[in-house]
């Protein structure tokens, strides 16, 4: 490079460019070329300088002790001038320099350039005035950046209160979203339900990325202004906070408390970054501004306008899902006030951490955080916080149980004996059941001389619809139709070794329920027209006919698939077991924190406590039940569980009902057809009371008048229920035309509503079965003789007088119209006048079957 070009390089490259040529000319003579190798310190902070530097290539980097420094730390590329300041004011220089790689410079030795400056004074003044220049702007950016601080400074997060604690796979998830969300400046939408910290979540995002510099600012969306003045700026007047933010985070948080109408314009900011300052009526619209800042957004729900235009969302999981986090949670906090408040960290009690493990926390972390810090303030100084100290961690699950495994210790031994229910099953039942059906075909063939009819008709069905609301699906643990089923099963697989099918759960909860409502229906039909009550081997058909339905389904399917969704004695129980006073439950904080071989639900070899089983043979988890249809309380997961999580517990009869309970179709398809079956059964007084002509001895005038009990008696509620929303509609009417105040209440979907009358039905189908129960049950001892040819006129018999019978049935009527009552206005949860119609459909229902029955 000759001296020419050499001149202008400088003048064009270098801060020497203000200077006149005539001096830049005479440096352009002095300087010589030197090379550094790369990792070199040349110039050293506090000393004098040696020479002037002018780099030509590589890299380097200055450093300073002094951290107010503003050239402390930052990089230098071609072109820079070291020491100039230093020499023409004669200062120490003011930092280190270091090559990062290796470095051509032109250098001018200290004492020459001092020279030049001597010669030139122009040089002096030229870098004074280049000085006061870089002056004035530092006081500019000084003061833009104490007016950015002033408008900043309400909204700023000064640091991420802390990480997050757990090693589930939601928090394992949940932190690797946070890490990939701070390597990016797309906008993301962080959502939750409240308490979890999603606040937090952002400032974690904003200081574990490239820009933690830069300020980040919390606004509640609640307080914005409705034009956004205050994110935006108005035209010509104050900036908004956007404009001050620059390259930091704006965190929006509670979106969903945004006034309708900026919501709109936030969500387009969203998506296009780019904003125009709010204008007064009739002035003319502002340009649009381009923000650098990133976005995050905090919402309690998922707003679909702002989730359209965001980039990425994270979804902060509540406590409930985090039960193996819990431990490490309170193990978290408890550290933290200690340390706070010097105090030594005291420790829990597993039965203390089993107590919070099953609470599901709607308050999530700040819930879990008070409750930590109220237990340690209650524990005074004690080295344990117990159970008692959590007193408040209860779950609404948990309220009105009482666990009768904790309270009655042989009950829970005799529960996970060898004897319930498999010896009773296989000694039994299994030999008892094949004995009965011999004696229906070979035996007398009406009820009065036939032991297994009386069994069946006189004992069997009274006894188990008085258990319904005792042990709810009980029946089920001995039923014989499964015992032989699994008896199938495990000589199948023993002659044809093969892997059985998996469940089509799809297919079978869309049909399986219609399926067995109208198996149901059919037998109904089957029992009026060819007096099954009274004929032996029909009555051994149908038991047959279930009995081979469930062994078929388990030839082919695993565990009991046609027990869940086929079996219409099964789908019975299931129904009636809804108002039973006891339920088999799990401690669900158990469940998620502690297991991890599910051993209850998939089956298993022994561990601990928990003995080998197979699992569930509904498939079903004890800490996930909503209601008792789906658990025939065998008691399998109670012998598995290692953990003691399964409770077996007193409750409310039919609390679930008003809780829990998710409503089905078919289920309330079923509840009417049971109800058609109390009229179908007394259809003989059905007939005297009516005065009907109708010849029962001819088959169709019967069928068509069988069909007609089915359906007519479920038209009842019907009909109540549209003159219920009638009713709704005149008086949405009355209020909109004549402007009235009244209170209206909409009428519950008649889905939820239709379990009301359960009761009703059981209490109609155990008043009828009462009548064989009192009168026929009680001569057991003479049929069981005449079953076998003896006489038995001289046995003792025991035969309630009618006045008896009919006072129970009766009672029973009036008891479980009662108790629709209060079924219905616990599930409608609505005033007593708004359910008018479904009451009194229910005291109908009761009138007529008093009439037919009692």
């Amino acid at each position: 490079m000759n001296t020419s070009e050499k001149l202008i390089w400088l003048q064009e490259r270098t801060a020497l460019g203000i200077l006149d040529p005539e001096p830049i000319n005479a440096i352009t003579n002095l300087i010589e070329e030197k090379v550094i190798p790369a990792n070199e310190r040349f110039v050293e902070e506090e000393t004098p300088p040696a020479a002037l530097y002018i780099l030509l290539e590589g890299k380097l980097e200055s450093d300073s002790k002094n951290k107010n420094n503003p050239a402390a730390s930052c990089g230098l590329l071609p072109g820079a001038v070291i020491n100039l300041q230093e020499l023409v004011l004669d200062e120490l220089t003011k930092c280190s320099m270091t090559t990062l790689s290796e470095c051509r410079f032109w250098v001018v030795a200290a004492t020459k350039f001092k020279e030049l400056i001597a010669q030139y004074p122009q040089i002096q003044g030229a870098i004074s005035r280049g000085l006061a220049q870089e002056v004035a702007q530092l006081t500019s950016a000084l003061t833009n950046e104490q007016d950015r601080s002033l408008a900043l400074r309400p909204y700023l997060v000064t640091k991420a209160q802390r990480g997050v604690v757990g090693t589930s796979r939601y928090a394992v998830k949940l932190r690797e979203q946070i890490r990939e969300a701070a390597d990016t400046r797309e906008s993301i939408l962080i959502f939750g339900e409240p308490g979890l910290e999603k606040d937090n979540i952002a400032a974690l995002i904003h200081f574990g990325s490239d820009f933690r510099r830069q300020p980040i600012i919390k606004i509640d969306c609640s307080i914005l202004q409705v034009s956004g003045a205050d994110l935006f700026g108005r035209a010509g007047g104050k900036p908004g906070l956007i404009a001050w933010l620059d390259e930091g985070t704006l965190v929006l948080n509670n979106i969903q408390e945004t006034p309708p109408e900026l919501l709109p314009k936030l969500a387009e900011f969203i998506e296009t970054r780019s904003y125009k300052p709010v204008t007064r009526q009739g002035e003319p619209k502002a340009e649009s501004y381009t923000s650098k800042a990133r976005i995050l957004i905090i919402s309690e729900q998922v707003q679909p306008l702002i989730k359209r235009v965001v980039d990425k969302t994270i979804k902060a999981p509540p406590v409930r899902v985090r039960k193996t986090d819990i431990k490490a949670q309170v193990e978290y906090y408890i550290s933290l006030y200690a340390r706070s408040e010097g105090i030594r960290k005291p420790q829990v009690t597993p039965e203390a951490l089993r107590r919070l493990q099953s609470y599901d926390f709607p308050g999530n972390l700040k819930e879990l955080k008070s409750l930590v810090e109220r237990a340690i303030v209650q524990a005074d100084g004690a080295t344990e916080l117990t159970e008692e100290i959590f007193w408040s961690a209860d779950t609404k699950k948990k309220r009105f149980r009482f666990n009768l495994l904790n309270g009655y210790p042989q009950l829970r031994k005799f529960l996970r004996s060898e004897w319930y229910p498999d010896r009773i099953n296989y000694g039994v039942t299994l030999i008892g059941f094949a004995v009965l059906i011999a004696i229906l075909f070979l035996g007398p063939q009406t009820r009065d001389q036939n032991f297994g009819l009386n069994l069946f008709w006189a004992w069997w069905w009274p006894f188990f619809l008085l258990l319904f609301p005792f042990l709810g699906r009980i029946w089920c643990a001995f039923c014989p139709f499964m015992i032989y089923g699994e008896v199938t099963q495990k000589l199948s697989l023993w002659l044809f070794p093969r892997k059985l099918q998996s469940w089509p759960r799809h297919q079978a909860e869309k049909w399986g329920g219609w399926f067995l409502f109208t198996m149901f229906a059919l037998i109904f039909l089957w029992e009026e027209l060819w007096n099954l009550e009274n004929t032996a081997y029909l009555s051994a058909c149908l038991l047959l006919l279930i009995t081979a339905g469930a062994m078929i389904c388990s030839a082919i399917f695993e565990r009991r698939f046609w027990c869940r969704y086929l079996c219409p004695i099964g789908g019975m129980n299931g129904l009636f077991a809804k108002l039973s006073m006891t339920e088999l439950r799990a401690q669900q904080g158990i469940c998620s924190a502690t297991c991890t071989t599910y051993q209850c639900y998939k089956g298993g070899p022994q561990k601990g406590e928990g003995m080998e089983t197979n699992g569930c043979p509904l498939y079903s988890h004890p800490a996930q039940l909503q209601d008792n249809r789906d658990c025939v309380l065998c008691m399998t997961c109670l012998k598995a569980c290692p953990h003691r999580s399964v409770e077996f517990n007193l409750r409310p009869p039919g609390i679930e009902l008003w809780t829990t309970h998710v409503p089905h179709s078919y289920e309330v398809a079923l509840l009417f057809l049971l109800l058609g079956g109390v009229y179908l059964h007394r259809l003989p007084e059905i007939k005297k009371v009516m005065n009907l002509e109708w010849d029962l001895t001819d088959f169709w005038q019967h069928s068509g008048l069988s069909i007609l009990c089915l359906i007519i008696p479920t038209t009842i509620p019907f009909i109540a229920y549209g003159l219920m929303q009638i009713f709704y509609r005149l008086n949405c009417y009355l209020k909109k035309t004549k402007s009235q105040n009244r209170n209206i209440v909409k009428p519950k979907p008649f889905l939820e509503l239709a379990y009301g009358y359960l009761p009703s039905v059981l209490g109609g189908s155990l008043a009828h079965y009462l009548r064989l129960a009192l009168n026929e049950a009680g001569r057991i001892l003479p049929v069981s003789f005449a079953t076998f040819g003896f006489d038995g006129a001289s046995l003792p018999i025991l035969v309630a007088h009618p006045a008896v019978i009919a006072f129970l049935q009766g009672t029973t009527l009036i008891f479980s119209t009662l108790f629709t009552i209060l079924l219905t206005q616990k599930i409608a949860r609505q005033p007593l006048r708004c359910l008018f119609w479904q009451h009194f459909a229910a005291i109908t229902l009761t009138v007529s079957m008093w009439i037919i029955i009692v």
